[in-house]
């Protein structure tokens, strides 16, 4: 199994369980001892979990810490690109489409790009490029601003352009999802530029694979209520699903080729 492969499965056992062994990491993973020890000494030190005697457990507190776009594009790809699918069935041509920074979104906008004809706001400039070498007949809006280690544009460029602009939908990636503090990023800067995304959005659907849950950034971006749906994937605990499906508009869960939703109580 490759590094990539090993660092994303310890990243999903450790958000399913909080804590975890090295022990039981070598066994899940068919590698030994020393192999897990280095995987988390790697994702130690870029943040991306804590480092504990025997093991490995979440990061504490709220999050300032911001994974680049290339560590997160190894994390649960496959799961990724489910949710991306049902996003794009939701986009009709002629559509004003919005896309907030993200791997999940990113996901989305390969399958935009050979879809219908819309037009696209983003503060991504990964994203951009996805429309651009494509060749893609949708108009693409880059948004000015700041670029931070995901590669999101933010700040009062960006923000004051999307307080001009009215969309369909919003397809908004988030950091992590938390039951009292909302939808979060460690990013106070991309938090005010995403309020200003929900804020222009007739729609707002999240993007957000299972690991989100439990996350949690230093800002908040908007409240689950605030979620016309959300779009995760099966991984998603039972805990999770309950308290998602009485306070977001739609829980809709991807995997397998299939999907299955649970509405709000």
């Amino acid at each position: 199994m490759l590094a990539a492969a090993r660092h994303s499965a310890i990243v999903a056992e450790v958000q399913r369980e909080r804590i975890v062994r090295v022990t039981d990491l070598a066994k899940l993973l068919g590698v030994s001892l020393m192999t897990v020890r280095r995987d988390i000494e790697a994702l130690d030190a870029a943040g991306t979990l804590e480092k504990i005697h025997g093991g490995a457990k979440l990061p504490g507190g709220a999050g300032t810490h911001e994974p680049g776009f290339d560590l997160k594009l190894t994390q649960l790809p496959e799961e990724k690109m489910a949710i991306a699918h049902e996003a794009a069935a939701q986009v009709r041509e002629g559509m004003a489409v919005g896309l907030s920074a993200g791997t999940t979104t990113w996901a989305l906008a390969h399958l935009l790009s050979a879809g219908p004809r819309i037009t696209v706001v983003t503060n991504s400039v990964r994203i951009a490029d996805v429309f651009y070498q494509g060749a893609s007949p949708s108009t693409v809006i880059l948004t000015g601003g700041e670029r931070t280690p995901s590669d999101a544009l933010v700040g009062p460029l960006a923000t004051s352009s999307l307080k001009q602009l009215h969309l369909d939908v919003l397809f908004l990636g988030v950091h992590g999802i938390d039951s009292v503090a909302g939808f979060t990023t460690p990013n106070v800067l991309e938090a005010e530029t995403d309020r200003a995304f929900v804020a222009a959005a007739r729609r707002v659907v999240v993007l957000a694979d299972h690991t989100k849950w439990g996350t949690l950034g230093i800002s908040t971006i908007a409240d689950l209520e605030d979620a016309d749906e959300l779009i995760s994937d099966d991984g998603l605990g039972g805990e999770a699903r309950r308290i998602l499906g009485e306070r977001v508009g739609r829980l809709l869960l991807a995997g397998n080729g299939t999907a299955t939703s649970a509405a709000a109580g």
